[in-house]
């Protein structure tokens, strides 16, 4: 099964999410089919289903509503976002499994870079020793995801003080440049996710 890249580069959140749309459809239409999106958004805050919108302290940038898991969260230039869009049911993949490789896929790709990482119990998303790098939000219907995760590479952590990042209180974020100490291509890191893509759901 080969997976289609799309690449979009810097795109607003409204935009990409019809995109999102568009794909499923397609997905739903032939199963066979399935695509991995990589994306910087503008300056945004999204809300999950089920967010407490009262952990947006200051709006700082526009707040969008979205039906993915997870409570509030930030998107940025500097950030890299891949919303697969793929169907479980062809791939035998429960829910829980799938969020399962989606940390999976995080981690392998950060370890890429020597940086060891781990998600706590009663956490989401994946985390350097106390501070959050990777957030994980999805959507699961008829057996097809949309949304996805976000990894902070460059990203301008600022951003997160305006909020109460995934309804975590005190919560401290970070990127990968931060803990490295040292600048890395997006490019570089895009490449890599998606050879580890391939390498966990198309084995």
């Amino acid at each position: 099964m080969l997976t289609q890249v799309q690449d979009l580069n810097r795109k607003n959140y409204q935009d990409t999410l019809k995109i999102q749309e568009s794909l499923r459809d397609k997905v739903l239409n032939n199963p066979s089919e399935d695509y991995l999106i990589l994306v910087e958004h503008e300056h945004v805050y999204t809300l999950g289903k089920n967010a407490n919108s009262s952990n947006i302290l200051t709006k700082a940038c526009d707040i969008i509503q979205t039906d993915r898991g997870g409570d509030v969260t930030y998107h940025g230039p500097g950030q890299l976002v891949a919303y697969p869009i793929i169907n479980l049911k062809i791939r035998k993949i429960g829910v829980k499994s799938y969020v399962k490789k989606i940390e999976q896929l995080i981690s392998d790709t950060l370890m890429h870079y020597r940086l060891e990482t781990h998600v706590p119990v009663n956490e989401t998303g994946i985390w350097v020793k106390d501070k959050k790098i990777a957030s994980i939000g999805i959507h699961v219907s008829k057996g097809v995801t949309i949304h996805g995760l976000a990894i902070n590479i460059n990203t301008d952590l600022s951003y997160f003080e305006n909020i109460i990042s995934c309804g975590i209180e005190g919560v401290k974020m970070t990127t990968l440049d931060k803990e490295l100490g040292k600048k890395i291509a997006m490019n570089d890191i895009k490449k890599q996710l998606v050879s580890n893509f391939n390498i966990i759901f198309n084995k």
